[in-house]
């Protein structure tokens, strides 16, 4: 993968709002699959298809212990983008939500 591809997967995954609010979930501890399924009013096979996005982005890792799936936050995966993010900010910290609405702009998706 390039840098470049590399980096439109990270953002690909950092787009939806559930993914973000999984990734948070994750900077306090590693968890299984199904207490990060809990708080969301969504099936588990949609839970299992974002940890999948996340985790192909490398922003997570999954590993089986027992019979538990347990997720890790990889927080390496994000220096890159963060290295891109700041040359738009001088070095501010970016708003995602908002980073997304501009990205729609753009793109005219929005």
């Amino acid at each position: 993968m390039t840098d470049t591809t590399a980096l439109d997967t990270v953002f690909a995954a950092l787009a939806d709002p559930t993914r973000r609010a999984i990734l948070t979930m994750l900077l306090e501890d590693d968890m299984a699959v199904t207490d990060v399924a809990e708080p969301f009013e969504i099936s588990l096979a949609a839970i299992s298809k974002h940890l999948m996005i996340l985790t192909k982005a490398g922003l997570i890792s999954q590993e089986k212990r027992g019979r538990v799936k347990w997720c890790k936050l990889e927080p390496d995966a994000l220096k890159a983008a963060s290295v891109w993010m700041q040359g738009f900010g001088q070095f501010e910290p970016v708003n995602l939500d908002a980073f997304e609405r501009f990205l729609k702009e753009e793109l005219g998706e929005g």
